[in-house]
């Protein structure tokens, strides 16, 4: 029967492992994804407001295959330099794409906006994003922390505590995960209730929720007024053990978003940057027809992600 997997984190697909690091005083961090091995790659962004680092390359029609890590960073702009910390680590490792005798790391990440939330932003010419990005790569590890931690560590979720999360389902051989930086300008939760809209996806009480009182629920589409337009973004990570071509993995990340929308309205709004990356690391063939067995990852991608929405916010505020 599926379920999700020991440790009920992305980690939970053979091959991944994740890394956290936070600075305190900032009151932000970012979070990296490695895989044991280059993984096929695709991600779909969805929000108005994106902010991305070697995105294109991820398009199926493009050179690159394969990725060497996904990195996840608050800070705005100032963030992408995260991603440079991350590269810089690999290289010394000698992994990379080669390109005669050279090494090429491929990092692609993405950003959320964090910068209003209180934390010391006066870093002058020297943003602390690459530190912060080599750090979480040399913290990577199977079990991570959730909530406060990485580049969740300084998120807002409409008005409640964001953070980051994860999830994962495991069904026989096959394994999918997801990871989520929840820092949207929508809310979690239902209006006038302390529900989560994810609630029903809920496995094993993993974020404590319950049913919502049965009254109508209105104003579905509101804004909390507490949000800090133009402050905000979704990220998420999703991952299959299934080995998968780049445009199959593009069609995880499209069905993944799914999962976002049931967990958070509204989304993909104007002041958000909301993207999907999708990895597979190729680590089981796919035993069924291929169609179905990346409509099924997408679909139990899409669940995964839902209840890291809700557990992202539901660890922040227990830490």
């Amino acid at each position: 029967m599926a379920g999700p997997g020991a440790d009920n984190t992305i980690t939970d697909v053979q091959g991944l492992g994740v890394g956290n690091a936070h600075d305190e005083a900032v009151q932000s961090g970012v979070t990296v994804v490695l895989p044991e091995r280059p993984a096929v790659a695709a991600v779909d962004v969805r929000g108005g407001g994106p902010g991305t680092r070697d995105t294109e390359a991820l398009d199926p029609s493009c050179l690159v295959e394969r990725v060497d890590a996904i990195c996840l960073s608050g800070g705005s702009v100032f963030g992408l330099d995260a991603a440079g910390g991350v590269v810089s680590r690999l290289a010394a490792r000698g992994r990379g794409l080669r390109i005669r005798e050279f090494r090429v790391p491929i990092v692609p990440s993405a950003i959320i906006f964090d910068l209003v939330n209180g934390g010391n932003k006066d870093w002058g010419e020297t943003p602390p994003y690459r530190r912060l990005g080599g750090e979480a790569f040399d913290n990577v590890a199977r079990r991570f922390a959730l909530g406060r931690a990485g580049a969740g560590f300084g998120a807002m979720a409409g008005r409640v505590r964001g953070g980051l999360g994860s999830a994962s389902m495991i069904d026989g051989d096959l394994q999918v995960g997801a990871l989520v930086v929840a820092n949207p300008v929508g809310a979690v939760t239902m209006p006038g209730e302390d529900v989560y809209w994810a609630w029903p996806f809920e496995r094993d009480g993993e974020f404590g929720a319950r049913p919502p009182s049965g009254r109508p629920v209105t104003d579905i589409a509101e804004i909390p007024g507490e949000s800090r337009l133009g402050a905000n973004t979704t990220l998420a990570v999703v991952a299959t053990n299934v080995t998968l071509d780049k445009a199959q993995a593009k069609r995880v990340a499209i069905m993944a978003h799914d999962g976002l929308a049931r967990a958070i309205r509204p989304l993909h709004t104007a002041f958000d940057g909301d993207t999907v990356f999708a990895l597979s690391t190729c680590m089981r063939d796919m035993e069924e027809e291929a169609a179905f067995a990346v409509s099924r990852i997408g679909m139990m991608a899409a669940d995964c992600l839902s209840r890291a929405v809700a557990r992202a916010v539901h660890e922040a505020a227990r830490g």
